[in-house]
């Protein structure tokens, strides 16, 4: 009986893998970052890359609201963290799909046009007519501006959702091509690789091109 009562306290409860130890470094991993002396190189990346996008957002707001800048900040983020979680296996790619990047697209462009035109409505209109047009071609620059900008949030949504579906079909169909082929597990190993980092890459520089793209929206305003 005290055999197996204090067996519960055995480290090795797994044949397999024992994940007991675990926990004496759950407190360290969950510390908050103020906490150590040296931050991490997640820490130290992660800040360049909100300082480097601030300064980028701060200089296309320019004399904006300074709160505005939380706007871009949070998609950036927001549907980067979404496309590299795409990546996992397993896991649903919600920015790959229409519903998600027209929900975000099309609400953020509405207020923004709403704001425009209740606020600024002569700026707004001096928009739809470039400076130097002619006056014979006035009417149809209107028509062409206006149509331009109502397509905006089509195309935000549309090349999201392009980019993440493509990169993922590549991915599949060479990852199932691979294992039909005469090739070595090195290679399709290496493949498989440098198709990870090329969609990783692709995730950041799309969740980069649609906060840039819609902060450039508020210029007009």
């Amino acid at each position: 009986m005290m055999t197996n009562l204090f067996s519960t306290f055995d480290p090795s409860t797994s044949k397999h893998l024992a994940l007991n130890w675990v926990s004496m470094f759950l407190v360290i991993m969950i510390l908050p970052m103020n906490y150590w002396i040296l931050p991490s190189k997640i820490k130290v990346t992660k800040n360049k890359l909100v300082e480097n996008m601030t300064n980028e957002f701060n200089s296309l707001l320019k004399n904006k609201a300074k709160g505005l800048i939380l706007i871009p900040m949070s998609l950036f983020t927001f549907i980067m963290i979404n496309n590299i979680m795409g990546l996992l296996p397993y896991i649903f790619t919600s920015s790959s799909h229409m519903m998600f990047t027209l929900t975000l697209a099309f609400p953020l462009w509405l207020s923004l046009m709403i704001y425009g035109w209740i606020n600024n409505t002569k700026y707004m209109l001096a928009h739809l007519v470039p400076v130097g047009t002619p006056n014979l071609l006035m009417p149809f620059m209107v028509i062409i501006e206006t149509l331009s900008n109502m397509i905006r949030p089509g195309a935000l949504a549309v090349r999201l959702m392009a980019n993440m579906i493509a990169g993922h079909l590549l991915m599949s169909l060479l990852g199932n091509n691979t294992t039909t082929m005469n090739i070595n597990l090195p290679i399709i190993f290496l493949i498989q690789m440098l198709l990870m980092l090329f969609e990783t890459a692709v995730s950041i520089i799309q969740a980069y091109v649609f906060s840039i793209l819609m902060t450039l929206y508020t210029s007009e305003l």
